[in-house]
């Protein structure tokens, strides 16, 4: 559950508009639409059915019932799009709006973890994706990484797949992601020493993950990983695939790239 206060409860539904029952300019339709597209919840469960079910109440129903990781990712979407939510002529979100969002934001476990989205068409991506989320939710990191592991190695042969790279089905999880770090250095989109040293350690890292997963995780009858190491592994790799997010989303020419070896370092 969350942990919002009674004071903080207040100045939202103060800003949402929910003396009324309402939720801004909702209809039953769209605020189950929107519910389910941000975070895939079923706001009409029966569990969020508090009092009268009126839209107000799931609202704080949710409130009650969810997570602050899930609480923000509704904030913050609602304050992305407050405009379309709230009617074109509606003053912006108060300020304590943005305040309740940063506080819950950083009591968060892994900030990054929006970071963990599928990066192709694939349902099946996008359940494995959830699940690696869902761990965090939960605040169980620990049992989260062995779908971290598969999630990666997913995630980088699709961009492997994008820039025309070998990605056979044995080339392990550290040798994808060493590939793909060559190809984003050819093309110029590190700028400095630093990121690049950084990007270096992470090849060696992921190759330590492929041992965490076969030895340390349920992937296998193991004595799982302690919580803090699960922790410091999912707050490094979501804020490296959210630094390559940024890169691929970058305007670049389409340069030729050269034939690598098979060696991972630069």
């Amino acid at each position: 559950m969350s942990d919002l206060s009674s004071i903080e409860k207040k100045k939202l539904e103060r800003a949402l508009g929910m003396s009324s029952g309402y939720v801004l300019q909702f209809s039953n339709r769209t605020f189950e639409d929107f519910f389910a597209e941000i975070c895939g919840v079923e706001i009409y469960d029966e569990k969020y059915n508090f009092n009268s079910g009126s839209k107000a109440n799931r609202m704080r129903a949710f409130w009650e019932i969810e997570s602050n990781y899930l609480v923000s990712r509704i904030l913050i979407a609602l304050r992305e799009e407050w405009s379309e939510y709230a009617g074109y002529s509606a003053l912006p979100p108060p300020e304590d709006f943005n305040k309740i969002i940063q506080r819950l934001s950083s009591s968060i476990p892994v900030p990054e973890i929006n970071a963990i989205r599928p990066n192709s068409d694939d349902k099946d991506f996008e359940s494995l994706a959830k699940a690696v989320r869902e761990s965090i939710e939960r605040n169980e990191p620990e049992a989260g990484l062995d779908r971290l592991h598969t999630f990666l190695i997913k995630y980088f042969r699709t961009l492997c797949e994008k820039h025309k790279l070998d990605t056979s089905r044995d080339k392990p999880l550290h040798s994808l992601v060493g590939e793909y770090m060559k190809v984003i250095k050819t093309k110029g989109l590190i700028e400095s020493e630093i990121t690049e040293r950084i990007l270096k350690s992470t090849i060696s890292i992921m190759e330590a993950f492929n041992t965490i997963r076969n030895e340390h995780s349920f992937a296998h009858v193991n004595k799982v990983l302690n919580y803090n190491e699960s922790l410091l592994i999912f707050s490094h790799v979501t804020s490296s695939v959210r630094f390559i997010e940024t890169i691929e989303s970058a305007k670049v020419e389409n340069t030729p790239l050269p034939v690598f070896d098979d060696e991972i370092p630069f």
